[in-house]
């Protein structure tokens, strides 16, 4: 283990976002806790993110609004006089690096130069090894291994309380087979087409399939949910806007499927071992696909991203987002359809 001889007593966690990023960000975390039941793990998150893992057993939380004028002071107060064996630096931002300086720590682990970005170097004193062209989970996993944790199986422990998972129970009693779908996305550019969905929906409801549309209560969420409910009438439940993340996750488990663009709730229901069909066109499922259910994926991202830049993809750095506002509707209702079947038959 790299200047150490035993397994760090404290541990520091900065990764403040996304939903999708804390899930990888959890397995590498859950990895930890197994292995070393006695560490302490301490990981500064985000207001919203946290709502998915408040009730995750054996990790000390501390809320970061990374968007308050007081943000670094307050957290600066909160660790007043606290000192950690080791800080993982997990976020490049130069937000959370900022507020990840008043962290002390005595070995403070950031990403290779291959992945870093935005004045990252100048706040850590450490760098993970491994192939920087990995997904985006595995390249958390390499923290672990920085900091000397065994290997051992890509696994989840996220904390849901027993009301939920009694809600999530009693849907699926009422829907029976159903099929989630997550349409919106971070961005409208990487949304499928509200009326490509429709088609799929309504084909579901050829097949005694249920439909429920799950998502958050911000714009495009509601942009999203009004679009489809525009054009069928064969939604299940609509519960954008309506639930919490653990309830979302709760139900996710039971699941048939679960569609979703490059979302968070697309590797929300990998964590909870639901096949889903991610629809991607801008970024990379090598990189940041569904964890479990990547071959399950569409993408048109190779033939986007050479079309923009004229080389494949493994030709350029890792990560390269492809652009175009109509890069989505080259996945067509029937490629989708067919890949629904198939997993609908396994």
């Amino acid at each position: 283990m790299p200047n150490s001889v035993s397994p760090p007593k404290t541990i520091c966690l900065m990764r403040l976002s996304a939903i999708g990023d804390v899930t990888h960000a959890l397995a590498m975390v859950t990895r930890i806790k197994r292995t070393w039941p006695t560490a302490q793990v301490t990981w500064i998150i985000g207001k919203v993110e946290y709502q998915l893992l408040k009730h995750t057993s054996g990790i000390e939380f501390i809320v970061c609004d990374k968007r308050a004028k007081n943000a670094r002071t307050e957290l600066q107060r909160a660790l007043k006089h606290r000192e950690f064996d080791v800080l993982l630096q997990m976020q490049i931002a130069f937000r959370a690096n900022w507020l990840g300086s008043v962290v002390r720590a005595k070995r403070r682990v950031g990403f290779d130069k291959a992945r870093s970005k935005e004045l990252h170097s100048w706040f850590i004193n450490e760098r993970i090894q491994g192939h920087s062209r990995v997904h985006v989970l595995d390249g958390f996993m390499q923290f672990a291994d920085a900091i000397g944790v065994p290997k051992a199986p890509v696994e989840w422990d996220l904390g849901i309380p027993a009301t939920d998972l009694d809600w999530a129970k009693a849907q699926t009693k009422i829907l029976e087979r159903f099929i989630i779908i997550a349409p919106a996305a971070s961005k409208a550019q990487r949304n499928w087409l509200n009326q490509y969905y429709a088609k799929v929906i309504d084909w579901c409801a050829t097949q005694g399939i249920s439909i429920v549309l799950c998502g958050g209560p911000g714009a495009l969420d509601k942009a999203c949910q009004q679009g489809i409910l525009e054009h069928t009438n064969n939604v299940t439940l609509d519960l954008i806007g309506k639930t919490s993340l653990l309830q979302m996750a709760a139900l996710m488990r039971h699941a048939a499927c679960v569609i979703a663009p490059d979302t968070g709730p697309a590797h929300m229901a990998s964590m909870m071992g639901a096949p889903v069909l991610g629809l991607y066109a801008h970024s990379n499922p090598q990189r940041t696909g569904p964890y479990r259910s990547i071959d399950q994926t569409i993408s048109v991202y190779s033939e986007a991203i050479e079309a923009e830049y004229g080389k494949p993809w493994s030709e350029l750095e890792w990560g390269k987002r492809a652009h175009g506002d109509k890069l989505m509707s080259k996945i067509t209702p029937e490629q989708v359809i067919d890949a629904l079947q198939k997993i609908l038959s396994m």
